[in-house]
């Protein structure tokens, strides 16, 4: 066999690399064009599945960057008492809030002299306020809220990057500590959280007007989408007299401290329409200053605590053995020899009064002549009278922490638990009952519910529950109690006749009484044409005086006096006060 030269050899194997060569480039020229066309379809896939098969999300996206929801502040609806005045109100103020990783970015973290300033004028603490913007991942922090319109313009001055502000309402109560335990107060976001502000909360609170906007990437508004109107908050009309309520609050702040009570409650009735006119308690507190807002102070107790009335409740014995028939106006009880024994319990008066008129036993507080009243009654319709005039019930104010009070029925009654309910023993009612329970006296038997909102029609349909002659005359029984030889002789208010009936009740503690007490004085004026009812607490007086007719007696006058001048009432009566002895006498 010939074999090739080497140059032969060396050509041969040249036309070979440049065959492999070439279809190596053919291979990854066509590699090429099918990797380019892969990607186009894979592009053209992709525009098609956004555009046409599923576009939203990318929309989504697109409009969270230049949609916006604007909403127009919204302020709280006003509350005003009878006459208008204004007891809520909403004021503009500002929010600072912060955005961390802007801060961070623009390097505003470290300037110290800013958040010194910043610091100082929110009176805070500057590290306490460097810490809430420690975290660069964070987008939104409030530093302080609720600053008023002066310091938000200080802290726009300031100019720290990252630092922001915008618009909301702080709420104001112009009367204070005077109306607190009506009003209540709200929170920070402004919604309600005692009194009448939680009650009505969804009432007055409105809902914006909402307005979506396009902006551009300057942030820039170019286009308006929607608008979409909100609703407006609803003011409130109380039926407070605001002048009397802070005549009201006053006398009982002064009598808490004359008479070193632990609290006092006063609320005051209007008998023909149950419109509360004044309603205060003692301690109080400023809605407007928080730091004051503790538990103890912030009870209305005229609604919420109930007690043991004792002697402001033996009118309702002479109403019910009157209404039974065991006895008639004209008759007289026998009370000698001042003491008896009921199952083994002693029932007494101070002294034996002998023979006593039905008035005589309102008068002289006389526990046996209640208890012998009580006793010529069927129980079932003795106990009945109690629920009849709303002692075991609801009053209509339907307010937060309401007490119904404390009552506890019984299949049998033995004969000392009757006299002790005829004296106010066995039960247990607020400031707000009592009250009711006069109104209805004063009204001529006609229960009306509570109200405090002001209103053209009844929630509660008025009820009669007392003969109007039976309730005339006891009326004009309990007038003796202010009159010389009664025990509420200090109620009296002079150029007025005054109806009313003092009770000093020792307050129970486990196991039986302790050694405090509740004073009570609850009266009707004018007693010619009955207009108000007023119902005065004193709890646990801590001086010398302790009985009701030192304590809530002369309370009841000066709160008494002042309230039928207020509303024009002319006087009934031609009463003339002993300059030495301050006795009041009579002269209808």
């Amino acid at each position: 066999m010939a074999t090739l030269n080497p140059r032969a050899q060396a050509k041969q194997s040249k036309s070979a690399d440049s065959t492999r060569n070439v279809a190596a480039k053919q291979w990854r020229f066509w590699l090429v064009i099918f990797m380019i066309v892969i990607v186009f379809m894979s592009l053209v896939a992709r525009a098609a599945f956004i555009q046409v098969i599923s576009p939203d999300d990318l929309i989504k996206q697109g409009d969270n960057r230049t949609i916006r929801v604007r909403d127009n502040p919204s302020y709280r609806g006003l509350i005003s008492d009878r006459h208008g005045q204004q007891l809520a109100v909403s004021v503009p103020s500002a929010a600072i809030w912060a955005d961390p990783k802007h801060i961070h970015e623009q390097g505003a973290y470290n300037d110290t002299r800013r958040w010194k300033a910043l610091a100082q004028v929110l009176n805070r603490d500057e590290e306490d306020l460097l810490n809430r913007v420690r975290n660069p991942k964070r987008r939104f922090v409030y530093l302080q809220r609720q600053i008023t319109p002066a310091m938000a313009n200080y802290v726009e001055q300031l100019g720290i990057p990252g630092v922001y502000l915008r618009n909301e309402s702080k709420r104001y109560y112009p009367s204070g500590e005077v109306s607190s335990h009506v009003i209540g107060f709200t929170n920070v976001d402004d919604d309600g959280q005692e009194g009448i502000e939680k009650l009505y909360n969804e009432w007055l609170t409105g809902t914006p007007d909402k307005r979506t906007i396009r902006r551009d990437a300057k942030g820039r508004q170019i286009e308006i989408l929607e608008q979409k109107k909100g609703e407006k908050a609803k003011d409130l009309t109380l039926t407070i007299d605001q002048r009397i309520q802070a005549l009201a609050y006053r006398e009982i702040k002064e009598a808490t401290l004359f008479y070193q009570a632990t609290s006092a409650s006063v609320i005051i009735v209007d008998v023909h329409t149950g419109e509360v006119l004044a309603l205060a308690n003692t301690p109080s507190f400023n809605p407007n200053d928080r730091s004051t807002v503790s538990a103890h102070r912030m009870r209305n107790r005229a609604i919420t605590d109930a007690f043991e009335p004792g002697s402001v409740l033996k009118p309702l014995a002479v109403l019910a053995a009157l209404e039974f028939g065991s006895i008639n106006v004209e008759d007289s009880i026998d009370t000698s020899p001042g003491w008896m024994r009921l199952g083994g319990s002693r029932v007494e008066d101070p002294r034996n009064y002998g023979e006593l008129s039905l008035a005589g036993v309102i008068q002289k507080s006389s526990n046996m002549g209640t208890s012998k009243l009580a006793l010529s009654v069927k129980p079932g319709f003795f106990v009945d009278t109690y629920y009849n005039m709303g002692l075991m019930s609801d009053t209509g104010l339907n307010m937060i922490g309401e007490s119904d009070g404390i009552f506890h029925e019984r299949n049998r009654w033995s004969e000392h638990e009757l006299s002790a309910l005829s004296f106010g023993y066995n039960i247990s009612v607020t400031a707000a009952q009592l009250a009711r329970m006069y109104s209805t006296i004063a009204n001529g038997g006609i229960k009306v519910p509570l109200s405090i909102i002001k209103t053209e029609n009844f929630l509660e349909e008025p009820e009669r529950v007392l003969s109007e002659s039976n309730a005339r005359a006891v009326l004009e029984m309990m007038e003796s109690v202010t009159l010389e030889g009664g025990s509420g002789m200090k109620a009296a208010v002079p150029g007025y006749r005054v109806a009313g009936k003092t009770g000093t009740s020792i307050k129970a503690v486990a196991g039986g009484y302790g050694e405090e007490y509740v004073n009570i004085f609850a009266g009707i004026a004018p007693v010619s044409d009955p207009k108000i009812a007023v119902v005065v607490l004193i709890n646990e007086p801590g001086g010398d005086l302790y009985h009701a007719g030192d304590t809530a007696a002369p309370t009841f006058s000066a709160i008494v006096s002042d309230t039928l001048q207020m509303l024009n009432i002319a006087p009934d009566s031609q009463q003339i006060a002993d300059a030495k002895t301050g006795v009041i006498y009579a002269n209808r």
